[in-house]
C-alpha cells in the first residue's frame, strides 16, 4: 500500500497551489480520502475530506471557501487545490486513506506560503 503526494512547494500570500495524491496497492475507490495538515509547533489537523465516490466533501472552517477537494478514481488520484493561500496554512499536507478499519497515510508535503 503507498500515498504518494507531490505538489507543495513555496508561494507566497494570496497565491495558489494543488497537492495531488497517488493511492496504489489498495481499493482506492472505496475509500474516504482525506487532506491532513500539520504547521510549526500545532497538532495534525483535517483539512477536507471526500466520499468514495467524490459526491460528498467537508471542510475545516478555516480553508472553506478557499480550498477544493476533488477525486479521479480512474488515476487512483486526490487532489487539493489552495487558493488565496495565507502565511497560516504553511504546514506539511498529509493525505489519508480510511475505510472501516484500514487507515493508511503518505508521507506528506510541504506547503510553504511566505513572501
Amino acid at each position: 500500500v503507498q500515498l504518494v503526494e507531490s505538489g507543495g512547494g513555496l508561494v507566497q500570500p494570496g497565491g495558489s497551489l494543488r497537492v495531488s495524491c497517488v493511492g496504489s496497492g489498495f481499493a482506492f475507490s472505496s475509500f474516504l480520502m482525506s487532506w491532513y495538515r500539520q504547521g510549526p509547533g500545532k497538532e495534525r489537523e483535517l483539512v477536507a475530506r471526500i466520499s468514495s465516490g467524490g459526491g460528498s466533501t467537508n471542510y475545516a472552517d478555516s480553508v472553506k471557501g478557499r480550498f477544493t477537494i476533488s477525486r479521479d478514481n480512474a488515476k487512483n488520484t486526490v487532489y487539493l487545490q489552495m487558493n488565496s493561500l495565507k502565511p497560516e496554512d504553511t504546514a506539511v499536507y498529509y493525505c489519508n486513506a480510511k475505510l472501516i478499519r484500514y487507515d493508511y497515510w503518505g508521507q506528506g508535503t510541504q506547503v510553504t506560503v511566505s513572501s
